[in-house]
């Protein structure tokens, strides 16, 4: 029997970046270069933010989609955390996910990040270019 393949989620915001979402793509590309299954919510969660942007967010049921992303971040091995910014949802997910046993690696070019990110992530770097040796060196 062949064995499974690890999983990796990705993390990163969508409010305020719907339409600045390519990063996914990239990360997405790196995992499955290196074997990985990948789990990415926007691709079941894209179309909730299509809507009129005077009135879609209040009309989002926020339990249910926290819900599923917290079901994802349990089925992975690894979460991969894009902060081009601060990210409320990312960082909730992040430390879900640590708690739970997983790997985090955070991808930020920020200059200083929060000591709460810093300790509960197993690498960070600055770039995706630098994300893939950290998938070989955490896997």
């Amino acid at each position: 029997m062949a064995a499974m393949k690890r999983k990796v989620f990705i993390s990163g915001p969508i409010l305020g970046m719907e339409t600045n979402q390519g990063y996914r793509k990239a990360i997405t590309q790196i995992c499955e270069r290196l074997g990985f299954d990948v789990i990415d919510p926007w691709h079941r969660e894209k179309s909730l933010y299509k809507g009129d942007e005077q009135w879609w967010w209040p009309n989002v049921p926020a339990s249910g989609f926290v819900q599923r992303d917290l079901e994802d971040a349990e089925r992975c091995d690894i979460m991969i955390v894009y902060l081009p910014k601060l990210s409320a949802g990312a960082c909730m997910e992040l430390f879900y996910a640590k708690r739970k046993g997983k790997k985090i690696i955070v991808v930020s070019e920020m200059e200083s990040l929060s000591p709460w990110i810093e300790i509960h992530s197993d690498a960070i770097v600055k770039s995706l270019g630098d994300l893939e040796d950290a998938l070989k060196k955490i896997h």
